[in-house]
């Protein structure tokens, strides 16, 4: 029997959620199938083939929360440590890799630094964020030793153009782009021996946990990550509490 689309309501669109579930569909691709009808009853609408839109009832179900991949502490001092070495790309790898973790910034902000946002004497940088805004982020004594030995014996061998104002230059001497930090965390990371998957800003994603984890505030951690919205933020805190019960069932006797 063909279907009425103007006979089509809330019980009929409910029914059709619940034979999603009993099909077994994930909520994710129950999600899709729904945001379909949507958008095909808000085109009805706007054709004026239906007077009103009964999609405005239709709840959409509950994704399951993804949380970002992080690497533990002990992880990240094996990779911060694996580029050993003297000769510029190696004195690179190590100011980044150092710089990234240091500040948790984006992958973006990295590679589109210029050497003017970095201040080594007062140990900080300036970063600019989405919508051009503007933060300070202090660095660590690590990543301000490994950024000025790069400054001192890497980037002045790399760069050919003395004009050029990238922070971080690849071997011809230009600005690297994200692609090319995106080879050397993954070949950093093989060459630790961490075999996790690992994205550009899984360092960003370590930053963060190992600050909530250490006793960070979230408004602090949300200032230094550039969160408009501190619910973004808060996703970390899913993952200090995932870490503080696993150690809880290992450690505590009745568990």
């Amino acid at each position: 029997e063909a279907l009425n689309l103007k006979e089509v309501d809330k019980n009929f669109l409910a029914g059709y959620g619940y034979a999603l579930r009993k099909k077994g569909e994930s909520p994710a691709s129950a999600a899709r199938q729904l945001a379909s009808l949507r958008g095909f009853f808000k085109f009805l609408c706007l054709e004026e083939y239906l007077e009103k839109d009964p999609t405005i009832y239709l709840e959409t179900p509950k994704l399951p929360q993804k949380l970002p991949r992080v690497l533990s502490e002990n992880e990240v001092e094996k990779l911060l440590e694996t580029p050993q070495g003297i000769d510029p790309l190696t004195l690179r790898d190590k100011a980044m890799l150092e710089l990234m973790y240091a500040t948790g910034m984006r992958v973006s902000e990295l590679v589109n630094l210029t050497v003017r946002q970095l201040n080594l004497d007062l140990a900080y940088v300036r970063c600019l964020g989405k919508g051009n805004k503007e933060r300070i982020i202090p660095l660590g004594s690590q990543a301000a030793k490994s950024l000025q030995v790069y400054l001192q014996k890497g980037r002045s061998q790399l760069v050919k153009n003395p004009r050029e104002t990238a922070l971080f230059v690849n071997c011809h001497g230009r600005g690297i782009t994200r692609q090319g930090f995106w080879k050397i965390i993954k070949k950093r990371a093989k060459e630790a021996g961490i075999d996790k998957h690992i994205t550009p800003h899984t360092l960003r994603h370590s930053f963060a946990t190992h600050l909530l984890a250490n006793g960070a505030d979230l408004r602090s951690v949300q200032e230094l990550l550039g969160h408009t919205d501190i619910s973004t933020t808060q996703i970390y805190t899913h993952l200090t509490k995932n870490k503080l019960r696993e150690i809880y069932l290992q450690t505590h006797p009745r568990a």
